[in-house]
């Protein structure tokens, strides 16, 4: 793994663009399939990869969803919200998005993932204390997340605890869990 030193000075992390999704849409495909192995069988990956991952247009929308590029190269992408959706793309949301109170409701952490070819190399790390840093100039004092299987390793190691356990249940009767994580960031 690099050092954060190494990670800031090899990958360029910026705001997603609208032009940026068709790229970070197959990134989250092979994300979602590869790194899946050893969590979630093969059917269970295809099925989230396919009925939920992708991108929400609203996070690139209110610039809150992150890139993190090498030589112009998407090798992750992530992001939080200040909105009340928790997990999920566009084809997954059914209504208005409303805004959270940052004073009693913990912002979103959206959406990571990680190119196979770039995994354990730190930049979800990267992500996430960025999308943390946003929050928190944002007024937020808590984060929250639905996390895949594969995710819970880094977000437990980032001080995010399991609040509870929950099954998605997928067309063609696939199963598959989550575990809904908090964190808290500001007094």
């Amino acid at each position: 793994m690099h050092s954060s030193t190494e990670t800031a000075s090899q990958y360029h992390l910026r705001a997603a663009q609208p032009s940026d999704i068709p790229a970070m849409e197959a990134l989250i495909a092979r994300s979602g399939i590869e790194l899946s192995a050893g969590f979630y069988s093969p059917e269970q990956a295809q099925a989230v990869t396919r009925h939920v991952f992708g991108v929400d247009t609203q996070l690139v929308a209110d610039q809150t969803y992150f890139l993190i590029e090498r030589d112009g190269v998407p090798l992750a992408c992530g992001g939080w919200s200040k909105r009340s959706t928790l997990f999920g793309a566009d084809r997954a949301k059914s209504g208005p998005d409303p805004l959270l109170d940052p004073a009693t409701e913990p912002a979103r952490i959206r959406a990571f993932f990680v190119s196979p070819d770039a995994a354990r190399q730190g930049l979800g790390r990267l992500l996430l204390r960025h999308c943390t840093a946003q929050a928190v100039a944002g007024g937020f004092r808590a984060l929250e997340l639905a996390a895949t299987m594969p995710g819970v390793p880094l977000y437990e190691a980032e001080g995010f605890a399991t609040l509870e356990r929950i099954e998605l249940a997928l067309p063609g009767g696939v199963q598959v869990p989550l575990a809904r994580m908090r964190k808290e960031i500001a007094a």
